[in-house]
């Protein structure tokens, strides 16, 4: 583990994973298939958005839960990219999952491990650990990002009390998470939260089938979540909606090649966060984080190009407000 002398975001990883990635020509189910290329990347929300994070040149720190047996690959990217190893390591492995892109279709097919499991006992005394550890690190940090799946009988509102805690101690945290995680943390109202249409869709109740409702929802869901100040949802080709009280966006990226859509969401989060170290305005916020995502669908694994060719992507990102 190595010791951060100065940081300016810290990133949670409680399930990462290793992603295998397999390219074929044209994915046949139920045949076989001929791999035109295979590689391996350390994977999971929190480390894909600390690497991103990295690769822009902001000081990053990343928590969370590592497998002792097959640990190297995560500490060599931390190595390669200058970022503050604070995990934790549990015996046995991190998981591993595997992604089909069909180079045909431009889509990817994902198959993800449930992550190593512990008793109620040995969670309590983890999530407790991890507390101690974010204490010192958010003292330096300008933001946190808890990011991605629980690992399995984690209680749903884990990133509940991590937000709760956090805010306590003066931290502005951003939320990416889903399914029953997601729904009790947003009420703890972290202070910007990035769902997909689907997520939305999910915590408000109803399908969400066209931009204009999904920011009748995002509204609903600001204003019934008051600690929440900003929320960003993704769309897939129709862009995404970046939101506050006081105005809104839609953003739309530039065409890129599409080589994987593995990873795009967190590559926005991490444009987000920098946006915000940044402190710029949401307009603009809008167009660096799109540019993000979209100069990560061009690569395989969590790594964005050089930052003038994202700050290139970030001036042809289309951008309109919303009434």
């Amino acid at each position: 583990m190595n010791t951060p002398s100065s940081i300016q975001a810290v990133t949670v990883a409680l399930n990462p994973a290793l992603d295998q990635t397999i390219e074929v020509e044209r994915l046949s189910v139920g045949e076989v298939n001929r791999a035109l290329k295979m590689q391996v990347d350390v994977g999971g929300k929190g480390i894909n958005v600390a690497s991103c994070l990295a690769d822009f040149g902001i000081r990053t720190a990343v928590t969370g839960l590592l497998g002792r047996e097959n640990a190297a690959p995560f500490e060599a990217l931390f190595l390669a990219k200058s970022i503050a190893n604070q995990c934790f390591y549990l015996d046995g492995q991190t998981r591993i999952n595997t992604k089909l892109v069909d180079r045909a279709s431009g889509e990817t097919t994902d198959i993800n491990l449930p992550g190593p499991a512990l008793s109620a006992d040995a969670i309590e005394a983890q999530l407790e650990r991890l507390m101690t550890r974010l204490d010192g690190l958010a003292d330096q940090a300008l933001w946190v990002v808890l990011a991605g799946s629980l690992p399995p009988h984690w209680p749903a509102d884990t990133y509940r009390r991590l937000i709760d805690h956090l805010h306590r101690r003066g931290a502005q945290v951003a939320l990416d998470a889903s399914g029953a995680a997601l729904a009790s943390a947003i009420a703890a109202g972290p202070d910007i939260a990035k769902p997909n249409r689907d997520e939305l869709a999910e915590l408000i109740g109803r399908p969400l089938s066209n931009p204009t409702e999904v920011m009748e929802a995002a509204r609903e869901l600001l204003a019934r979540t008051p600690g929440l100040r900003q929320l960003v949802v993704s769309m897939g080709a129709d862009g995404a909606l970046f939101i506050s009280r006081e105005e809104s966006w839609l953003a739309h990226p530039a065409k890129v090649e599409l080589i994987s859509t593995v990873g795009a969401g967190d590559a926005m989060v991490a444009g987000i966060i920098a946006a915000r170290i940044g402190e710029l305005s949401l307009a603009d916020s809008a167009k660096l984080a799109t540019a993000f995502s979209a100069a990560k669908l061009a690569r395989l694994g969590p790594h964005l190009p050089a930052v003038q060719e994202v700050l290139s992507l970030a001036q042809h990102v289309s951008l309109s407000p919303i009434a």
